[in-house]
């Protein structure tokens, strides 16, 4: 019964969403509207338990002085800062997310300082992966590299400076040959979406069991 409760709770779970997206008419079309209101409330719980999880993982941690150990106590320290000045900014101003709360003010020169790092570091790792993969290796390779430069010089103006054409046609490349891979591989995913969904509505993935 550990199994089988799950797996019908998912079945009819899929089934009411079917049924509702095919039939939006009363009272089909507000079961949608009811699992959506369940999503949440499930999706809340599912947090605190993933939190949970993450504090118990890094204070296990810190107990055991395990290598890294100083990563988890500010990821601790600063996950209580954060969830405290929260509560305060909501007391005081109806709202953490209101401009005068300590909670944005954490995250104006805090969390956006380092979001802005992060990207300026991954740019490197993206330059230093395209360099690598823009080699003129073989016929698909030169064919990538070719059509690079095109659009990397139709998008900056030394390239409008050098030929006007350059950005007619980098967009020629993103709306014809760029849009047409784009599609199928929306295509392709879709397609294994919809096998992935019907294998779990069925009970034939039980991965998220285990």
């Amino acid at each position: 019964m550990r199994r089988e409760i799950p797996l019908a709770i998912t079945f009819i779970t899929a089934l009411i969403m079917i049924v509702s997206f095919c039939i939006p008419h009363a009272p089909f079309g507000s079961m949608q509207d009811v699992s959506l209101k369940w999503y949440s409330i499930i999706a809340g719980f599912t947090m605190l338990l993933g939190v949970d999880s993450l504090i118990h993982m890094h204070s296990v941690k810190i107990k055991r002085k395990k290598e890294g150990w100083v990563y988890s106590l500010v990821l601790i320290l600063g996950f209580a800062l954060f969830v405290i000045s929260g509560i305060i900014g909501g007391i005081r101003f109806g709202s953490a997310m209101d401009i005068r709360s300590s909670f944005m003010y954490l995250y104006t020169y805090m969390i956006v300082p380092l979001q802005s790092t992060m990207f300026a570091l991954l740019s490197f790792f993206i330059a230093s992966a395209a360099y690598r993969a823009f080699r003129a290796r073989n016929m698909d390779a030169t064919l990538l590299l070719i059509t690079a430069v095109l659009v990397m010089l139709g998008r900056v103006p030394v390239g409008y400076q050098m030929w006007h054409s350059f950005p007619a046609v980098a967009e020629w490349i993103m709306a014809v040959p760029q849009m047409a891979a784009k599609r199928g591989i929306l295509i392709g995913v879709s397609l294994g979406s919809l096998a992935v969904s019907l294998r779990i509505m069925l009970g034939i993935e039980r991965s998220y069991l285990s």
